[in-house]
């Protein structure tokens, strides 16, 4: 019997020890993505190309677009207006208790920023930033549309390139800018999208399919 607690004290030990690491190295590993993540989005390499892609957000209760949604379509008719694209794609289907699609919502505000409406195209079937890259995708293939920018913000930028390399599509960044972002905002989201970079790498080592789980 003393033979088995002193055993056991020993096993315990380890595995404190083992979990210890375990943690530290995980921290360690937070804190880097995290360094990562901020650099990332801030760094914008919008050039030339053939469509403006904005990734949706959600809508407020009375169908108004939200920040999020509000200032990626602002900024994305600003480089449709500096003439980056001849184009841009609203993407965002219909979420929970709404009636309207964001892209809906995005395509409103484009046009009240003097976007042509037959330069907007609207992908109203996503709830996720995985369907919005596949469905973007279908309408680029259907108007031969061979490179874009990608627009959203910039704690955002780095899941989102992430998953539309996956999908296939050229793209650049065209962050919006960070100070766009109340504080107190940016800190809760930029907490969030950790989380999300968690769930993506595990999507993607067990090769799990297209989900449309609204991280974004």
């Amino acid at each position: 019997m003393m033979k088995f607690d002193i055993f056991s004290r020993k096993w315990v030990k380890r595995v404190i020890i083992f979990l210890g690491i375990s943690l530290g190295i995980w921290a360690g590993m937070i804190i880097i993505l995290a360094i990562h993540l901020f650099r990332y989005g801030d760094v914008i390499t919008a050039e030339p190309s053939d469509v403006i892609i904005v990734l949706g957000s959600g809508l407020r209760r009375d169908g108004r677009a939200g920040d999020a949604l509000w200032r990626r379509s602002l900024w994305a008719s600003r480089l449709y207006q500096q003439g980056y694209a001849d184009a841009i794609i609203c993407t965002g289907g219909i979420g929970r208790g709404q009636t309207r699609s964001e892209s809906d919502a995005c395509r409103a505000i484009l046009i009240d920023e003097g976007v042509p409406a037959d330069a907007i195209f609207i992908e109203e079937k996503s709830h996720s930033t995985e369907e919005n890259a596949r469905y973007a995708q279908e309408i680029m293939t259907e108007q031969g549309f061979q490179s874009a920018i990608l627009v959203t913000d910039s704690f955002h930028m780095l899941r989102a390139s992430w998953i539309f390399d996956q999908q296939g599509i050229a793209h650049t960044r065209g962050t919006v800018p960070r100070d766009w972002v109340a504080r107190r905002f940016f800190i809760q989201h930029f907490a969030r999208e950790i989380i999300a970079l968690h769930w993506q790498a595990f999507k993607t080592f067990f090769n799990l399919p297209v989900s449309n789980i609204p991280f974004s």
